[in-house]
């Protein structure tokens, strides 16, 4: 098989993993409906990246990193439906595999990933037919919409078989696209477990300091305070520390003002929470010129950019949900553009919960800025955390 995940997957402990990252209250059968349309969602996805690899041909970056992800997708919804229906991966892995005849059979060895594909696989999305994968994934479109049809007729509130019959057949359907688009499923699953954790994990661990093992002078500060001042008259937002003014005045540069001249404390966010912006560590001085390839490629530049970069997305995002206000989470969607923007730079170890974290309490001290125009912003990277004071 083609790039066998070193780690022998089995289908069951992917199944108590996938669980640990369910972030939906409503226990058993009652969460379903989420579930059966984020699959029904998933696929459609997987059709989609399809249809955008035919059209646009070699222009479409990305189309095996996304058909890997996506059918990683589909198997962390369906594992969680079987999960719900108290239906073990295994058990019907075993049942995918057989017809009639053989359906009470005794166990058979299918208990992990690799163990229900035997095609031989090339690599992932060149298929030598793309109408075989596109025609494997509509039937599977519509085993998943049979499911839903009798969710919906209240088929399975007494009747867990009838669920387990629908169960296998999407299973197998399922096996069948991913053989069809040489996905291995095994590399799927390894693959979405990393980013399902990276989102919601178990146990949450932040990413260690980038500059512990620098000299002192080369680290942040573990804990500052920053006055961030708008001037009455030219409205520009000024930043200090000890007193001294850092960086240049600020303004919207925008036709419209938004209050973007703000927009540092998105900086110190990063700084406080995941320990890293090049942006603060330009202003206070503190580049680590001990190593020069770290200077110029961690602290330079580009990565200088990179991050003003990433504060405007989010922000242009937040604008229309006025600023992330009574919102405790953000959608992955948003938080998956991070990694392709600091891909190859060391932040790309802080986990997606990080980032999320780092965002959402730079918005909450970002909106007490914008109200009083002033104020104290103490950025704690031990504690990782920032927070607001009013200036008297």
């Amino acid at each position: 098989m083609r790039n066998e995940p070193k780690q022998i997957l089995k289908l069951d402990d992917y199944q108590v993993r996938a669980l640990e990252t369910d972030q939906i209250k409503q226990t058993g059968l009652e969460g379903l409906p989420y579930f059966l349309l984020g699959l029904f969602g998933e696929v459609g996805t997987l059709l989609s990246a399809l249809k955008k690899k035919q059209r646009d041909r070699e222009s479409y970056v990305g189309y095996n990193e996304a058909v890997i992800e996506e059918f990683g997708d589909v198997l962390w919804y369906f594992t969680n439906i079987a999960t719900r229906a108290s239906i073990k991966l295994s058990t019907l892995a075993e049942k995918t595999f057989r017809d009639l005849k053989t359906w009470d059979k005794k166990k058979v060895s299918l208990g992990t990933f690799q163990g229900i594909q035997t095609k031989k696989l090339g690599k992932a999305g060149t298929c030598d037919s793309t109408g075989d994968f596109e025609a494997a994934l509509i039937s599977l479109a519509g085993k998943v919409g049979l499911l839903l049809h009798d969710l919906d007729l209240e088929k399975f509130a007494k009747n867990r078989y009838a669920l387990s019959a629908h169960l296998v057949e999407i299973f197998r359907a399922l096996i069948e696209a991913a053989n069809f688009a040489d996905v291995n499923l095994a590399e799927a699953a390894l693959s979405n477990l990393e980013k399902t954790n990276s989102r919601w994990p178990k146990y949450k661990r932040y990413a260690p300091l980038f500059d512990e093992n620098y000299p002192k002078e080369e680290q942040f500060p573990r804990r500052m305070a920053f006055h961030l001042i708008e001037h009455p008259k030219s409205k520009k937002v000024i930043m200090k520390i000890n007193g001294v003014t850092i960086g240049n005045p600020l303004t919207d540069n925008r036709m419209m003002h938004d209050d973007y001249r703000f927009h540092d404390v998105f900086h110190l966010a990063y700084m406080a929470i995941l320990g890293w912006s090049p942006t603060i560590r330009a202003l206070l001085k503190v580049k680590r010129k001990t190593k020069p390839q770290v200077d110029d490629a961690e602290d330079g530049f580009r990565a200088i950019l990179i991050e003003e970069g990433i504060s405007t997305l989010i922000f242009q995002r937040a604008a229309r949900l006025d600023c992330f206000k009574s919102i405790d989470s953000l959608d992955y969607p948003l938080l998956k553009l991070i990694p392709e923007f600091v891909h190859g730079y060391e932040v790309e170890k802080c986990p997606l919960w990080q980032w999320e974290k780092a965002i959402l309490d730079g918005f909450t001290v970002f909106r007490k800025l914008r109200l009083h125009r002033r104020g104290i912003v103490i950025a704690d990277l031990k504690k990782r955390s920032i927070s607001f004071k009013e200036i008297p």
